[in-house]
C-alpha cells in the first residue's frame, strides 16, 4: 500500500453537518440574522425586475418630497426616487462586502497555512509582515489604499480586500498550528504524506469553519468601509447610488428633509447586524467545544 492509501482518517468536527445546521436552527437571533441577509440579497439580486423607479431619474417638481403614495420613501435633493436608490444602493454595499472579503479569504488563508505549516523564516517573514499591517487601523488603510488606487466602488472593494487579508493570515496561521498537533496529523505526517495532500486533507477542511465564521463576521465590517468611503467620496461615483454616497448628500438637508439619511442609514445598520447575528450563530453552531 502506498502512504496516501495508508493515510489515517481524520477526526471530523462534532459540530459539522445536521448537528451544525440543527445548532443553527435552535438559535433565534442566528435565524432573525440569517432572515436580514437573505432580504437585501434578494433586495440586490432582484433590483433589475421590481417594479421601481429608474433610480438615475430626477425630478425637479419632487425635490426632497416626504414619503408618500408616489413615493414611499420619499426623493432627494434633485428629485430622484429613494426607494429606487436604497434598492440599488444594496447591490454595490452587497457586492462590496462579498468581493472585499472573498479576496481577503484568496490571500489571507494560503499565506497563513504556509506560515503555520512551513515555520522558520517563512512564519517569520509572513507574520512580521501581517504585524506591520495590523498595526495600522483597517479604515485608515482602507482610505489610503482607495486613495491611491483611485475613486471607485472596485477600488475601494479592492482596498477593503487588501485591508482585511492580515484577519486572515493571523487565523489560518492559528488555526493551522492548533490542526498540526492532532494525533492523526502528526501520523499522516509521520508515514511521509506528502504536504500538498496534507494540507488539503487535514489542514483545510479543519480550519474551514472559523474561516467561514471570519469571513462571515468581516462582511459587515467591509460594508461599514464601503459605506464609509463612498460617504467620503472614495467609492460609488454619482449617479450611481450607494447607501454611504446618500448620507453624504443628507448630511446636508438633515432639518428639511430627514428621510434622506433615515433610510439609508437605518439599511446600513439592518444589514451589518444581520451579519454579525448569523456570524455568531454560526460560530456556536461550528464550535466543537459547544455541546
Amino acid at each position: 500500500m502506498t502512504a496516501i492509501e495508508q493515510m489515517p482518517e481524520p477526526i471530523a468536527l462534532p459540530r459539522t453537518g445536521n448537528r451544525a445546521l440543527g445548532k443553527l436552527l435552535s438559535n433565534p437571533s442566528a435565524l432573525f440574522g440569517a432572515a436580514l441577509v437573505v432580504f437585501f440579497v434578494a433586495l440586490a439580486v432582484l433590483a433589475p425586475v421590481l417594479p421601481i423607479q429608474n433610480p438615475t431619474a430626477t425630478s425637479w417638481a419632487a425635490v426632497r418630497k416626504a414619503p408618500s403614495a408616489a413615493h414611499w420613501l420619499g426623493t432627494d435633493e434633485i428629485g430622484r426616487d429613494i426607494l429606487s436608490r436604497m434598492v440599488w444602493g444594496a447591490q454595490a454595499s452587497l457586492l462590496a462586502g462579498v468581493v472585499s472579503v472573498t479576496i481577503a479569504v484568496l490571500l489571507g488563508t494560503p499565506l497563513g497555512v504556509a506560515a503555520g505549516y512551513r515555520r522558520g523564516w517563512t512564519d517569520a517573514v509572513i507574520s512580521r509582515m501581517t504585524e506591520a499591517l495590523l498595526a495600522s487601523p483597517f479604515l485608515i488603510m482602507a482610505i489610503a489604499l482607495t486613495a491611491f488606487l483611485g475613486p471607485s466602488l472596485r477600488n475601494a472593494m479592492i482596498a477593503i480586500g487588501l485591508s482585511a487579508t492580515p484577519i486572515f493570515i493571523r487565523l489560518a496561521r492559528a488555526q493551522t498550528m492548533e490542526v498540526l498537533t492532532m494525533d492523526y496529523v502528526e501520523s499522516a505526517h509521520a508515514i511521509g504524506v506528502a504536504p500538498p495532500a496534507l494540507i488539503w486533507r487535514y489542514i483545510l477542511p479543519n480550519i474551514f469553519p472559523p474561516i467561514l465564521v471570519q469571513a462571515t463576521l468581516t462582511v459587515a465590517t467591509a460594508i461599514i468601509a464601503e459605506a464609509s468611503l463612498s460617504f467620503l467620496g472614495l467609492g460609488q461615483q454619482p449617479p450611481a447610488p450607494s447607501w454611504g454616497s446618500m448620507l453624504n448628500v443628507a448630511k446636508n438637508f438633515l432639518d428639511q428633509a430627514p428621510w434622506m439619511a433615515l433610510w439609508p442609514g437605518l439599511a446600513i445598520v439592518l444589514v451589518v447586524l444581520g451579519f454579525n447575528l448569523l456570524g455568531d450563530g454560526l460560530r456556536d453552531a461550528l464550535d466543537p467545544r459547544e455541546g
